[in-house]
């Protein structure tokens, strides 16, 4: 495995273009086992999790071409309603196959997931809301065993115990596409990313209605068809560029931004002294010397994401005064404290809730990534430190970070690969 060093202490100056969204481009390929026919996706980043779901839609009989940020989905000789664990476990998102497999094949069977380490993330609302809808759902030997003779809608409420789950809502939804009359959705996710998987069902023949808020209505179709769909951009990978700029005092243009997706962080960093200046798909971000600390509540969209939890604690950390961090998501995600502190950090956690004391400036240390955020994290925090900094496992940052390493090196930061 590699480990990647930085030398921190270097203002990042330049432009750098934002990839397409992971958490879009994910569901959108399982959605290509609702059809026969071929689809196009453009704009798909090239990325650890993306070769991963393409092994998945190979594995279930798809063939599969990927160049250049463009996906042709086409139907193989075989289809396989069979989704095995030695895919699955490597990715969460993967388990979103459930719902087009079912919906396809009437009976679907998939491995339980896995993904980043951050605390439990139970499948308890993708399976309420599929048996809503007629399945009949076993679990065995650590496998999910779906059948449904014909799937009927139904009025479903999918909030849980930490709000609205996106995959959950993903996979209902493409379960409901198919199936015979009228579904609803309640406390249905409302993020960009599921707004944007429900636009590509729509291309593909689907009527949804209302996605991108609490309330999303499916009439039932009997087929879909292939269709060309072009990935929304990463917000979590703009917002993590923005933080990248914010905490080197750096002066970097961010291109390929949807500035609506960015509300919250946008509010906070106003709080902070932060301002941004927007031209179209553009932001400009010039570095503020020292800002004021922010407390701040990781919610569902259009609350403060939970992806960006880490990150923005990075920037607290040398940020003039206290800040409380709460996690209302993943209570869990705070594996990246112990790295920050070890790199001088000052910051203490209390259950959901992380107090971060900052001060003027990190120092470089040997780290270890537990998850993709908070590689991300870590990443940031050795941008702004003095000395270097080496930070092990980054094959999480590969996961969801689209040639990060070059992208960095383009803003003159001075980052490289050694073997660990």
């Amino acid at each position: 495995m590699d480990k990647l060093i930085i030398q921190g202490g270097i203002r990042l100056k330049g432009e750098v273009k934002v990839s397409g969204a992971k958490n879009s481009v994910l569901p959108i390929l399982a959605a290509t086992l609702l059809t026969d026919e071929t689809c196009l996706i453009k704009d798909v980043p090239h990325l650890r999790d993306t070769n991963s779901m393409l092994k998945i839609l190979r594995s279930l009989g798809k063939i599969v071409e990927f160049d250049k940020g463009r996906v042709i989905v086409a139907a193989g000789k075989k289809s396989s309603y069979i989704a095995d664990y030695k895919l699955v476990s490597t990715m969460r998102a993967s388990f979103c196959v459930l719902g087009p497999l079912l919906s396809r094949f009437k009976q679907a069977k998939v491995s339980l997931p896995g993904g980043c380490v951050i605390g439990v993330r139970p499948v308890d609302l993708h399976l309420k809301g599929i048996k809503a809808l007629g399945a009949d759902i076993q679990i065995d030997s650590g496998y999910i065993l779906a059948k449904a003779a014909k799937l009927k809608g139904t009025h479903i409420y999918l909030g849980g115990a930490f709000g609205s789950s996106v995959l959950a809502t993903d996979n209902v939804m493409m379960s409901a596409v198919l199936a015979q009359g009228k579904t609803v959705i309640e406390s249905a996710a409302c993020e960009p990313e599921v707004e944007d998987l429900a636009n590509f069902l729509n291309k593909m023949g689907a009527k949804i209605t209302g996605q991108g808020s609490p309330t999303i209505e499916i009439e039932g179709v009997k087929s879909l068809r292939g269709a060309t769909h072009s990935v929304i951009p990463d917000r979590i990978e703009a917002a993590t560029w923005i933080i990248a700029a914010l905490i080197t005092n750096g002066d970097v243009l961010i291109k390929n931004v949807n500035y609506r997706h960015l509300g919250a962080l946008i509010d906070k960093l106003g709080e902070a002294g932060v301002k941004i200046s927007q031209k179209g798909d553009s932001l400009h971000i010039k570095g503020h010397k020292r800002l004021k600390a922010v407390n701040i509540t990781t919610l569902p969209y259009p609350g403060f994401p939970t992806d960006m939890q880490a990150q923005m604690m990075a920037l607290m950390s040398v940020t003039d005064g206290i800040s409380v961090i709460t996690e209302k998501i993943y209570p869990d995600r705070f594996m990246h404290v112990a790295e920050l502190n070890r790199m001088g950090a000052h910051i203490q956690r209390e259950g959901p809730h992380a107090i971060v004391e900052g001060i003027k400036r990190l120092s470089g240390a040997p780290v270890m990534a537990s998850d993709l955020r908070a590689s991300a994290c870590l990443v940031l925090a050795g941008l702004a430190a003095s000395g270097k900094t080496a930070i092990s496992r980054i094959y999480h940052l590969e996961r969801g970070y689209e040639n990060i390493e070059s992208k960095l090196k383009d803003l003159g930061a001075k980052v490289w690969r050694e073997k660990e």
